[in-house]
């Protein structure tokens, strides 16, 4: 419950119920992205700032192992157990962006981490931007698969969504948000010691508070997204709501075969468990036209993301501290 006391969750919370009672509180869409950009900016200054100090080394390497693995085991098992009750396109679709990560929700892990005195490595910042695209590829491997069992009358929808994928890879890896990241991150290895105390600043006092700002913002948005749930499967409600657990017991799995650090592992399980609501969507919308995207991004940001923000984070690092002692 003490997760809960802290301001940035309770702004969360009062986004949530700002929403929820349809206020005409908004934050400008050019202000949400710039605070976006600000929050990925520090996130890479600061693990570049601790790969600068620790150096690359095999936990590193395991670390990062793992966070590939994970973005390549779990949309294949979500497409298999959706399918079952979803169609194809759809089943691609949710498996996608369940499959990837968010930002924000990793972002706010790390906030919890460091309010805690728990120890981390900053190369985390670089697994969260390796976990992203895989799941983006998959889902359209599987989609044009399906397309190709589909009669040819699919018309303009199928051929909207063609892409191949040397497209799909460079969109994905030349977005800007992720790029940010990776640049931001090169800077702090490249810099150090001395560019962490000329930017602390910046991407130490600054950040608690950009957060709060932030998670406002995110808690409007998933509010207003939970009405385009109604009248959907109690399926996938349990699905938004279970696959998260699920998926930090398999990451929590592969970090004790592999004997990662208790924080490391933990912010991996948190990683895992999230669903991206921002640059999966973006893709899918052109991707998978054939696909509902109040399905998959009201599951994402609407259910899974509020539960993940507000009970699973700390779970996650807790039961990570517990068994890799």
């Amino acid at each position: 419950m003490q997760n809960l006391l802290d301001p940035a969750i309770l702004f969360f919370i009062f986004g949530l119920i700002a929403g929820g009672i349809k206020s005409n509180l908004e934050i400008p869409p050019p202000i949400s992205r710039f605070l976006s950009l600000y929050l990925l900016m520090a996130l890479g200054l600061k693990g570049g700032f601790a790969l600068a100090h620790s150096g690359l080394n095999l936990q590193v390497a395991s670390s990062l192992g793992c966070a590939i693995a994970l973005a390549l085991i779990i949309p294949a098992v979500a497409y298999l157990l959706l399918r079952r009750f979803l169609a194809d396109f759809d089943a691609a679709a949710v498996a996608a962006t369940y499959g990837s990560v968010s930002a924000v929700t990793f972002i706010t892990a790390v906030q919890y981490l460091d309010s805690h005195g728990l120890a981390y490595g900053g190369h985390m910042a670089a697994a969260m931007a390796l976990m992203e695209s895989p799941a983006i590829l998959f889902a359209v491997v599987m989609a044009n698969a399906i397309r190709k069992r589909q009669p040819a009358n699919a018309g303009t929808a199928a051929d909207k969504g063609q892409h191949g994928l040397g497209k799909v890879l460079h969109e994905s890896l030349t977005d800007g948000a992720q790029l940010l990241l990776l640049g931001a991150m090169l800077v702090g290895i490249l810099s150090g010691e001395t560019g962490k105390a000329a930017m602390q600043p910046f991407s130490g006092d600054l950040f608690k508070g950009m957060l709060a700002f932030f998670l406002l913002d995110m808690g409007l948005m998933a509010a207003r997204k939970l009405p385009e749930l109604r009248g959907k499967s109690p399926l996938l409600m349990a699905f938004a709501l279970l696959a998260p657990v699920l998926h930090a017991g398999i990451a929590l799995g592969l970090a004790s075969l592999m004997h990662l650090p208790a924080g490391d592992a933990g912010l991996l399980m948190v990683l895992a468990a999230s669903a991206s609501y921002i640059a999966v969507p973006a893709v899918l919308r052109y991707a998978i036209p054939e696909a509902s995207p109040s399905l998959y991004f009201g599951m994402s940001l609407g259910m899974t993301f509020p539960l993940n923000i507000l009970f699973g984070i700390p779970v996650y690092i807790r039961l990570a501290h517990q068994v890799l002692r």
